[in-house]
């Protein structure tokens, strides 16, 4: 999880994880598919929050973490550094400031 703090999310990794997570709930529940049981249902057996949510409080939270730092501290200034120079062609990747 600690990756998910710096790095950018795409949709599509946000998707795996998803699928991954609920693959496990029902794992750990002993639920099968053909149960038809909701996975809301399931994560509140548990007592979970679904991991889109998790990784936006991460990522909140590291962010929290980075404004309160001291002006001259390395990791605040590589937040605010601009790149000069032109982006390539075609649509750009979103930086890891336009997600959160």
């Amino acid at each position: 999880m600690e990756v998910s703090l710096t790095w950018p999310v795409r949709k599509e990794n946000v998707v795996a994880l998803q699928r991954a997570e609920i693959r496990m709930v029902r794992w750990m529940c002993g639920v099968k598919l053909k149960d038809r049981l909701p996975s809301k249902e399931l994560r509140e057996r548990l007592g979970i929050d679904d991991i889109a949510l998790v990784l936006q409080q991460n990522t909140l939270r590291w962010y929290g973490h980075v404004l309160r730092k001291d002006d001259d501290d390395l990791v605040k200034k590589c937040m605010e550094y601009e790149i000069q120079g032109s982006r390539p062609r075609g649509r750009t990747k979103r930086t890891w400031r336009e997600v959160v």
